[in-house]
């Protein structure tokens, strides 16, 4: 859960589900996911990377007609994006462990 303050109202929000879609081997990313808010607003294309220092979540993004890469939506401080990435980083990590587990059986 976290707080939002705007406008002078305090409102609190939960990311109520978030959802791994794996995916084979592709380079270095991992998964695609979707994270819902309090069961009322979803974003989906978040990535789970394989990066130089381990893994993390990339938000969405678009390329521009320059040729860059543009977020679409990501967090605007770093404590959110700290509980962002945990929650994605720990649904990942359950995912991962229920294949293995299947694949052990």
């Amino acid at each position: 859960m976290f707080f939002i303050i705007q406008k002078g109202v305090f409102t609190t929000m939960k990311i109520t589900d978030v959802r791994i879609k794996k995916v084979g081997n592709e380079g270095k990313l991992r998964a695609y996911v979707s994270v819902t808010f309090d069961d009322s607003f979803v974003v989906h294309n978040l990535k789970v990377i394989d990066g130089q220092s381990g893994i993390f979540v990339a938000m969405p993004s678009r390329k521009t007609t320059s040729g860059e890469f543009k977020d679409v939506a990501h967090p605007i401080n770093s404590a959110f994006r700290e509980i962002l990435q945990k929650a994605v980083l720990d649904a990942y990590n359950e995912e991962t462990d229920k294949e293995e587990s299947k694949e052990r059986d």
